[in-house]
């Protein structure tokens, strides 16, 4: 046997996307670059590894079986090159955020320099809606989750990070006669929510019934960026964290439609389990978060401060 792990990275690639071209468009690679690799691997065995039936591609039982040798080898690899990383005197690992979805905004500008201090730490971030980051939680499937809403019945610690201010917004201005949007008014718009399960939604349905509004036209989309789009497009106007919508704001694409209850404002919390055993990279993180947190905020987010 004389395959290589780049073949065998390959071969993964293709058993997940179950397409050649996708699987070279996923690993930046020409078509032809991966064909040949396939081949290659394919020449190391004699029971085939893919079969082509019409026009798609199939991973045959063997392949299947080679697909989840190649992943315990790989994994094996990436776990040595921390061992030597640590051997070398360098914090090394994985660190595992997951993260709602607008939190995406805000969570890359807290890891920056973190990440360029201690390059030999991995990251892995799962962007998801608030339901699923607490469920990875609650099952230690993740180091950290940035929620602006903490769950209730997980024993946690946290680090505050900053404000989460939620508008109205739509893709025009709307003139009233008061310089307001009164609630009668907010109740004769097309609005947008986001999925049961999202924290944004939870705030817009009891933002509605504690003004005791009766809202009938409503659409629902599952991702803070599918509404986003939505409202751009004019499809109707929804209650957003602002923290998505900056440069939309600049180019006015957007506007903020004043209303006198808003905004709502949430915190920004990293949180993790409470008595969690963490790994270096993991106490690391925290203690670069702690000491550096204000200067990130006063750099990385003055506009939305003192929105």
């Amino acid at each position: 046997m004389n395959y290589t792990l780049h073949q065998l990275r390959i071969f993964l690639k293709i058993v997940e996307t179950e397409s050649i071209t996708k699987a070279a468009e996923a690993l930046f690679l020409s078509q032809p670059a991966v064909s040949i690799q396939l081949k290659n691997l394919q020449d190391q065995f004699e029971i085939p590894l893919t079969e082509v039936i019409g026009r798609k591609l199939y991973i045959t039982e063997f392949g299947k079986e080679l697909a989840e040798s190649a992943s315990t080898i790989l994994g094996e690899v990436h776990q040595l090159k921390h061992k030597v990383m640590a051997y070398k005197g360098h914090v090394s690992g994985q660190l595992k955020f997951s993260v709602v979805s607008t939190a995406k905004y805000v969570v890359p500008f807290f890891l920056t320099d973190f990440m360029q201090k201690f390059e030999a730490i991995d990251l892995k971030i799962d962007v998801t809606n608030k339901a699923m980051v607490i469920k990875s939680l609650e099952k230690n499937q993740t180091d950290f989750a940035m929620v602006s809403v903490l769950p209730e019945k997980l024993s946690i610690e946290r680090i505050e990070l900053l404000q989460n201010k939620l508008y109205l917004v739509g893709n025009k201005a709307l003139k009233t006669k008061s310089g307001y949007l009164e609630n009668h008014e907010l109740q004769n718009l097309p609005l947008i929510f986001r999925e049961q399960g999202s924290a944004t939604r939870k705030a817009m349905e009891d933002f509605i019934s504690t003004n005791k509004l009766e809202v009938t036209k409503k659409l629902e989309l599952t991702s803070n960026e599918a509404v986003k789009q939505a409202v751009i497009a004019g499809l109707g106007y929804s209650i957003m964290p602002l923290i998505g919508i900056g440069s939309e704001l600049k180019s006015k694409e957007l506007f903020v439609i004043p209303m006198k209850q808003l905004p709502i404002i949430t915190e920004w919390n990293l949180i993790w389990l409470k008595n969690k055993k963490f790994s270096p990279a993991a106490k690391a993180f925290v203690q670069e978060l702690k000491e550096g947190k204000k200067e990130i905020i006063k750099k990385k987010f003055e506009w939305f401060e003192n929105y």
